[in-house]
């Protein structure tokens, strides 16, 4: 018998839009929200790491996501000053970036939140006043939310994907998100020889999504012991 062909291992960038990832996240894995920011990093980082697998290299984790809001506003149904800056939502976002930038090889880019101090009523909310099933003088603090918006985060997406293909840094891109934003610069990491998958955490895609990745795979944070054990030899 001949001798095997040898293949070097194929280096893997992995990238994840978290705003899409923690709300995918807690619909699949923290409905009750019980969890510390510390170990959604570590589920995190191990749903990244699968997507890596043992035989081939890391290249970078790249988390993209805002800051949390740390202002004070009056909710407008009970007049209460709310800070922000003192909700579990604030400290459970900061723990999970603090402990994301002590992990090997993963770098955070952070874009911006514009806050224009409206409040929005929440949909389901609407839909029951337009049914006549509730009126605005029944309306509770929870049924408003502040209207905020991340800034930046789909163009750092976009730039990071071409420099990484045009620059020929990886072999594969895997990215965590559930839109279609990022289909222009998949398609030019494409167009350079880049092995692009998508990992939409379970949620349906868009059909226009199949012809411009070349693969779709959902992983869970569940790791058996043997793998952990391969992934810190490989990884130290």
């Amino acid at each position: 018998m001949g001798k095997e062909t040898s293949y070097p291992p194929v280096k893997v960038a992995v990238m994840i839009d978290g705003g899409f990832f923690i709300k995918r996240f807690n619909t699949l894995y923290n409905k009750d929200g019980h969890m510390t920011g510390e170990e959604i990093a570590d589920m995190l980082y191990t749903m990244a790491m699968k997507h890596v697998g043992d035989k081939n290299t890391l290249y970078r984790i790249f988390y993209y996501d805002c800051y949390p809001l740390d202002k004070k506003y009056h909710n407008p149904i009970n007049k209460r000053c709310v800070d922000f800056k003192q909700t579990d939502e604030y400290n459970i976002k900061m723990d999970l970036f603090n402990a994301l930038k002590r992990k090997r090889k993963v770098a955070l880019r952070m874009g911006t939140l514009k806050d224009n101090g409206k409040w929005l009523i929440r949909p389901r909310v609407v839909k029951d006043l337009f049914d006549g099933k509730t009126d605005f003088k029944n309306l509770k603090e929870d049924d408003v939310y502040l209207d905020i918006k991340q800034k930046g985060i789909d163009m750092k997406i976009g730039v990071d994907i071409a420099s990484l293909a045009l620059k020929r840094f990886v072999d594969t891109i895997v990215l965590f998100s559930g839109d279609s934003d990022f289909v222009p610069a998949a398609k030019l990491a494409r167009r350079e020889g880049i092995d692009f998958i998508l990992d939409p955490m379970k949620a349906n895609v868009e059909p226009l999504l199949f012809e411009h990745i070349d693969g779709i795979k959902s992983v869970t944070p569940i790791r058996m012991k043997k793998d952990e054990r391969k992934m810190q030899k490989r990884h130290k």
